[in-house]
């Protein structure tokens, strides 16, 4: 069932979600070559604390996981898509990967979604258009959710720029509702047609994060239950932001 926030809950949210960039922000400074991702989760869960915030990926066990999820952060290097583990094996940083970091903030009992992917040291060209489509497909999802629009407005404005840009999307992962839990409906996929799907309705509160690679899209389950990478090895980026739904332009929750 989608649900609608109050007044009350998007102005908490709002506040939660400024700190919740700040954060990645800082994160994104520590990203260099030779920092591990334990370093990295560790940092999050200090500045978590630092805030009075929880992180809520911590103990958090989504559907059809077998185990509850082990870190405060997700931390996704090169063919690595989503939900990387950086406290189990923890790997270090090398000039050239590109990285992503997502986190989940709890703010007053009220969660926030947001990912950015960063480059370590000096990265290709390649990735750096990869890391800029990525991009830019989230400002044109975020664009196009818009009160009175449908959800296949946002996955066809994402897959547009996708193509324009000669990258494939990540087959099957895709952005959700948020706000009460880490996932709530509606489902929002990173594909789609204009006016299909449920109605964007003012004050539903979404998280919208495309996943662009440089392969083929087919993904694959790491052993670890959690880690998705490219089938093929190639890099990949995911860029997310909670937005809440407005008459006119989205509310950007987490900036």
């Amino acid at each position: 069932m989608i649900s609608k926030k109050s007044k009350e809950e998007i102005l908490i949210l709002k506040e939660g979600g400024r700190r919740h960039a700040e954060i990645l922000a800082l994160l994104s400074k520590r990203v260099a070559p030779g920092v591990s991702t334990l370093t990295l989760n560790e940092y999050a869960e200090a500045l978590l604390r630092e805030g009075g915030d929880v992180a809520a990926f911590l103990n958090y066990t989504p559907e059809g996981a077998s185990r509850p999820y082990p870190a405060a952060l997700c931390v996704s290097v090169n063919d690595e898509i989503v939900h990387g583990i950086p406290n189990e094996n923890p790997t270090f940083l090398k000039e050239g990967d590109i990285v992503t970091l997502d986190l989940g903030v709890v703010h007053k009992e009220l969660i926030t979604d947001m990912a950015v992917t960063v480059g370590v040291g000096k990265i290709s060209k390649e990735d750096q258009l990869l890391i800029e489509a990525t991009d830019e497909a989230l400002r044109a999802g975020i664009l196009a959710a818009r009160g009175g629009h449908a959800i296949g407005d946002i996955g066809f404005a994402i897959e547009s720029v996708a193509k324009k840009r000669g990258f494939a999307l990540a087959e099957g992962l895709a952005g959700h509702g948020v706000g009460y839990r880490v996932h709530e409906d509606p489902f929002v996929p990173n594909t789609g047609d204009p006016g299909k799907g449920p109605k964007l309705l003012p004050a539903m509160v979404i998280a919208i994060e495309p996943m662009l690679v440089h392969g083929s899209g087919a993904i694959r389950l790491d052993k670890d239950g959690y880690t998705y990478r490219t089938r093929d090895g190639k890099k990949a980026a995911h860029a997310e932001k909670t937005i809440a739904i407005t008459e006119g332009a989205a509310n950007i929750l987490t900036e």
